[in-house]
């Protein structure tokens, strides 16, 4: 990791954060950043020091006070910057003059309303004094382990019926990091993430990108331990050539999964107005994607389905899946989405179906299940006939991966067959992916329990099918490019240790 990059990880785990322009006006950005410091800071969460910078405040929420950064006696490495953007430039020289290592910039009116010349003598101030700047017109960071959070995103708010509600959660700790162009985008991810609890290592908000780049970003999140994938919003990307190179070295190691906008003309005129940047031509970023091993997303949803199941299973070694379900309608479904995701969905080897068979004439299934692929074991399903099923395709060595589709509706099918699959999961390294349609109690508990075993679960058939094909592209390209074997110890030794 170079020296430039290396300094980035002050934005995540500094030793000192001052936020300037903080305010003790709740409805303030200003206010919202600092009180966020403040509370993880009583969790015990935030261990760095913490000093509010406003010259119009005595002191903010018990903490005394600075009418500049340079006043601050003790050293500090981060500030966060919420101030009115003509300001932002003194208040740069203030920074460079305290010799601090990085800034954020949360305030917009720069280069994205076409305020370019502001924009670069801000650049230029933190180039000579070797600051490195996040933004601006951006979210900032949001780190799970360190308590850094400066999004000013309130975590409740109040409804005119006076209720109070959780407004913008705190994803718990995991392995998925956000990098993303968008602030509100990013906000919305982040709402995401924590209503399907799927955990978040860091969080970053680039906005217009006048220092730190997209390639820096993916550099540094390469030797991140507490990062496993990296789902990557883009509206542009500038210089192509040193962002392809970054992204071979990172996708050799770990997925990346970007969801790019602004395929169409018109969508890419909204990014251009967005951020103040080019899109580009959506045919070269495809091109690039695959040439380097990036994961493209279709939308919103394929985004998330595609990272979560990056997050816990391994990649497959090829393209042949197995479908096991207790209802016909839904494995149809899952597997016209494989097919049409290029996945082979075959008829079984004689050797897997005589299998099945001999279950069948034991009385061990129901006589009347299909078992060609898929394998439908009816309604009448137990926990029993779900693991000696499952058990079967796990010991066929032409099946890649495995998609099990357990509808909880079932009277005779009890809970504890999710726990008979994952402990089966444990003696294999093919992938294994689940779902349960429904929005009851029953189904998010069915879905939670596979995900907290680690097996990545969805709310219907079609995602199910979108998070094995991001394994087995995956998986393909590590084949492609040489690194599937060391990457999957790299994958087991992790699983080891959680």
């Amino acid at each position: 990791m170079n020296t430039r990059i290396e300094q980035m990880h002050t934005f995540f785990d500094p030793k000192a954060v001052a936020v300037i322009g903080a305010s003790r006006r709740t409805m303030k950005a200003g206010h919202v950043i600092f009180k966020n410091f403040v509370i993880n800071k009583r969790r015990s969460l935030f261990k760095a020091n913490l000093y509010p910078v406003n010259p119009n405040e005595k002191s903010i929420l018990g903490f005394p006070c600075y009418p500049s950064v340079t006043e601050i006696d003790e050293e500090v490495d981060l500030v966060v910057i919420v101030v009115p953007a003509k300001i932002v430039p003194k208040v740069m020289q203030e920074a460079a003059a305290k010799r601090v290592k990085a800034a954020v910039i949360i305030s917009a009116g720069f280069s994205e309303v076409g305020n370019h010349e502001l924009e670069e003598e801000v650049t230029a101030i933190a180039k000579d004094a070797g600051v490195r700047v996040l933004g601006p017109n951006c979210l900032g960071v949001y780190d799970s382990k360190t308590g850094v959070d400066m999004l000013f995103l309130p975590e409740t708010k109040t409804l005119t019926t006076g209720d109070e509600v959780v407004a913008t959660p705190r994803p718990m700790a995991g392995p998925i990091a956000v990098v993303t162009q968008s602030g509100a985008f990013g906000a919305a991810a982040l709402d995401y993430l924590s209503g399907k609890e799927m955990g978040v290592s860091k969080f970053v908000s680039f906005g217009n990108k006048a220092d730190v780049t997209s390639s820096e970003m993916l550099s540094y999140l390469l030797y991140d331990d507490r990062t496993r994938v990296i789902l990557f919003y883009a509206e542009s990307i500038d210089n192509g050539r040193e962002f392809m190179e970054v992204a071979k070295e990172v996708t050799r190691k770990k997925p990346i999964v970007a969801l790019k906008v602004g395929k169409t003309e018109a969508g890419a005129r909204a990014a251009a107005s967005h951020t103040g940047s080019i899109a580009g031509t959506d045919r070269i970023y495809t091109s690039a994607f695959n040439q380097v091993g990036v994961l493209r997303a279709r939308d919103f949803e394929d985004f998330f389905d595609m990272g979560k199941a990056l997050a816990f299973q391994p990649p497959a070694t090829g393209k042949n899946v197995a479908i096991i379900t207790d209802a016909g309608g839904p494995g149809i479904m899952a597997v016209d989405e494989c097919v049409s995701l290029g996945l082979n969905v075959e008829r079984f080897a004689d050797e897997t179906v005589e299998k099945f068979e001999e279950l069948k004439r034991e009385g061990k299934i129901p006589r009347f299940a299909t078992n060609l692929n898929p394998v439908d074991l009816t309604g009448s399903v137990t926990s029993e006939m779900f693991e000696r099923g499952t058990r079967i395709l796990f010991e066929d060595p032409e099946i890649d991966g495995i998609i099990v589709l357990g509808l909880h509706h079932l009277p005779a099918l009890d809970e504890d067959f999710v726990d008979r699959v994952a402990e089966l999961r444990r003696g294999y390294t093919k992938p294994v992916v689940a779902c349960d349609v429904g929005e009851t109690e029953m189904a998010l508990h069915i879905r939670s329990r596979f995900d907290k075993l680690g097996i990545p679960s969805y709310f219907s058939p079609e995602d199910a099918a979108r998070g094995m094909a991001a394994l087995v592209n995956y998986g393909l390209y590590l084949k492609k490019c040489g690194q599937f074997n060391q990457y999957m110890e790299s994958f087991l030794e992790r699983s080891k240790v959680a």
